[in-house]
């Protein structure tokens, strides 16, 4: 049997369980002491009985006799469920109810002191048990004194037939209550596991950007070492990553002057006329400085960081406005259509690198013109880039729109920067789709979260 994994689930079985087991022991233990008191309670009606019998017997010429009968119509009911019985020892003889009719009460023969009481139970009419008290009185008479043994039952079925009763009478409100505290433990198990919701909301701020870390003023000391541990985790990855981030830079910084010096050389090599060996090393060269690019953005895409919404539109016109100076870009028409109310909770570094490889994609692929748009579309922001540039006709779209390929592979040079723009959207849990364009050629569809959960880069 697996174990429950819901902590609610949990507390409400346990509450159930422990609900269920003290409803059955006040059951039996309320029966058991009704019981009781009803035995009790009976025992003295006996005994006020056996005193009336006592008191109205008496002793003449004749033999025993009663002055007064007890009062109780089922004395004189046959069989009806109450009986006396009285047994002189020293004649013989017995008198007894008429509710025995022809039956006698079959008393055990223990020695009885005078005005002592005994309690048994004995055997009745029609197999019936009966309680029983009997005493033991001696009268006077005329030929001496005589020993008496008194005594009055009562049929143990009324007995139980009245702790029966009250035992069904028990069980609906034992059933109210058992509802009752259920309710209250559950209410409980509510107000219980709020600093736990707390905490996972709280996380989920800290995920989503909007917190930077949990808050403790409010924590019960029960879940405070749980938010100090969470804090304290929080910071020593902010730390790890600020290290992670620096040691990208020294490398990237460390690699500029040898990339620098390597394109002088190449420079060298074409106006010695040795294209085709400066070529080849420009390429590597190339290479080596996406792989760098792409680390260092890789080493932004910072786990569970805090990120405020950042205004589309300025930052992709500022992008165009730099591309348009590019030998690629000034010929081309760039449009930036997008409404200036829109915003993208994506860290500014991270948006213009996700925009700018794919807009110098588009403009280094596109014939006369480049659009960027973007629209608020349910919980995401869906951004546009297209050109006008040959499309899906030097690569077929189900590889383009599938898994990324780095094309620069076979050629072409853009597999980095759309390696680099999916590795920022997977980081905010977003998407990156490629597609044929409304202007005619390629088109890279981007969709990033209103609500990001931050995944960090792969």
């Amino acid at each position: 049997m697996k174990p429950l994994r819901s902590l609610r689930l949990r507390l409400i079985a346990f509450a159930a369980i422990v609900i269920a087991a003290a409803l059955i022991v006040t059951g039996f233990s309320l029966s058991a002491l009704f019981s009781g008191h009803l035995e009790r309670r009976i025992g003295q009606e006996l005994d006020t009985h056996l005193n009336q019998l006592v008191g109205g017997l008496r002793i003449d010429a004749n033999g025993v006799s009663l002055v007064r009968e007890p009062v109780d119509p089922r004395f004189a009911a046959v069989f009806g469920g109450l009986y006396w019985q009285v047994n002189d020892l020293t004649a013989g003889t017995t008198l007894r109810s008429r509710s025995l009719w022809d039956t006698y009460l079959e008393v055990p023969g223990d020695v009885l002191s005078p005005g002592e009481t005994h309690v048994h139970d004995v055997e009745g009419p029609q197999g019936a048990t009966l309680l029983t008290h009997e005493t033991l009185i001696v009268l006077s008479a005329p030929d001496g004194d005589h020993r008496l043994r008194v005594a009055v039952a009562i049929d143990r079925a009324d007995i139980n037939a009245l702790a029966a009763g009250f035992s069904r009478d028990l069980a609906p409100v034992l059933g109210l209550l058992g509802l009752v505290l259920m309710v209250g433990f559950l209410f409980q198990i509510r107000e219980g596991l709020k600093p736990v919701h707390r905490v996972v909301a709280g996380v989920n701020a800290i995920r989503t950007g909007r917190e930077k870390r949990l808050e403790q003023g409010r924590a019960p000391m029960e879940i405070a070492p749980l938010v100090d541990e969470v804090n304290s985790l929080l910071d020593a990855q902010d730390a790890a990553i600020r290290r992670a981030r620096d040691r990208a830079a020294n490398l990237a910084h460390g690699l500029k002057t040898p990339l620098t010096a390597l394109e002088s050389d190449i420079e060298r090599l074409r106006e010695r006329g040795e294209t085709g060996i400066a070529d080849e090393i420009s390429d590597v060269a190339v290479r080596m400085r996406r792989h760098t690019d792409r680390e260092l953005a890789r080493a932004r895409l910072r786990h569970g960081r805090t990120t405020a919404r950042v205004p589309l539109e300025p930052n992709v016109a500022a992008i165009l406005r730099t591309l348009k100076r590019t030998p690629a870009g000034e010929a081309l028409d760039l449009e930036c259509d997008i409404d200036a109310s829109i915003t993208v909770p994506i860290d500014i570094d991270d948006l213009n690198e996700l925009i700018g490889n794919l807009a110098e994609n588009a403009v280094r692929h596109a014939n006369t013109r480049v659009q960027v748009s973007a629209a608020t579309e349910a919980d995401a922001v869906i951004i546009r880039i297209g050109d006008d540039g040959p499309g899906f006709s030097s690569a077929p779209k189900s590889e383009l729109g599938g898994p990324r390929k780095r094309e620069d592979e076979s050629g072409h040079g853009t597999g980095l920067g759309l390696a680099i723009a999916g590795d920022i959207l997977e980081s905010v849990n977003g998407r990156l789709e490629l597609d044929q364009s409304s202007l005619g050629g390629l088109e890279a569809r981007m969709t990033v979260p209103l609500h990001p959960r931050y995944l960090g880069p792969g």
